[in-house]
């Protein structure tokens, strides 16, 4: 082998490597709203153009991740001329509190806004006590 077809097959290996780190390093980071009720947690995480089917939610220890890849058609009879959205990965992820049952977790898509609601365990959750008398 020569040195041409080593370095150009080093050069092919870099570049696959960098596409690889450029696209986990190029997911936008979507506007989130969290909210805390007296049952838990609520995020609002706004993904337009993700459909259901190109949406992830994953945890992994105390780690919520959410993920989703923006799908849109573009017709032969358009043409790109500017973008202005440089990646198609939305991705964000949150390290929960150990009060945070992530078994439950409950997730609904609705108009490209994501709605996560992660309940407290039972243990941490108020609750009310009944006074007796006698």
């Amino acid at each position: 082998m020569t040195t041409q077809q080593n370095v150009t097959q080093e050069h092919e290996r870099g570049s696959t490597a960098r596409q690889a780190t450029q696209r986990s390093d190029a997911a936008m980071r979507p506007p989130v709203d969290v909210f805390e009720t007296a049952d838990g947690m609520r995020l609002v995480v706004d993904m337009p153009g993700v459909a259901k089917e190109h949406l992830r939610l994953q945890t992994e220890g105390n780690t919520l991740t959410i993920e989703g890849d923006l799908q849109f058609e573009i017709t032969d009879r358009m043409e790109a001329l500017y973008a202005d959205v440089r990646s198609t990965l939305y991705r964000c992820s949150f390290v929960l509190s150990s009060e945070l049952d992530t078994t439950q977790i409950e997730a609904i898509l609705k108009d490209g806004v994501l709605a996560v609601r992660i309940p407290k365990r039972a243990a941490f959750r108020p609750r009310r006590i009944e006074v007796q008398t006698g």
